[in-house]
């Protein structure tokens, strides 16, 4: 029994339950949600994966620390950068919105601040920015964008 945070002994108790605390990535994982960070600049967004072998080999890339992709603009309304290397991808004609991040064929990574429809692989979409959010983040200049598992 606990009494002012002291076991029945007199000693203190661990508040963890000497279980080392979860970080907020396990934790998201725990609840189902597949996450990835996307920093641009100072601005870190989050991105909830799709759920397709692509997204788990675009993920993978991230296993072993951040990765940078440089990006240009492209349309008015996509960021579109190089991977180094090709992807599984299951393309099929998509209206691709504000906040979806696409595998382009194969080998390229696709960011939305607009609206398209082509023939894309989804790898996933960025929670809690509206379109405004990322036209000011993505919009009209080439970016340096990192991708990685820890915020």
């Amino acid at each position: 029994m606990c009494i002012d945070g002291k076991d029945s002994n007199g000693a203190a108790e661990d508040s963890s339950g000497g279980v080392p605390a979860k970080t907020a990535v396990d934790e998201k994982i725990e609840k189902g949600e597949d996450i990835m960070y996307i920093t641009v600049g100072d601005t870190a967004m989050a991105m909830k994966l799709a759920d397709n072998a692509s997204a788990e080999a675009f993920r993978g890339l991230a296993a072993s620390g951040p990765f940078t992709v440089e990006m240009k603009a492209y349309g008015g309304f996509e960021q579109v950068g190089a991977l180094g290397e090709s992807l599984p991808a299951a393309d099929e004609q998509i209206l691709a919105e504000s906040g979806d991040v696409m595998l382009y064929q194969g080998n390229s990574v696709t960011i939305f601040y607009g609206t398209n429809s082509w023939s894309y692989t989804r790898l996933g979409k960025i929670e809690n920015m509206d379109q405004k959010e990322l036209m000011e983040i993505f919009g009209g200049r080439d970016v340096t964008v990192t991708f990685s598992l820890e915020e």
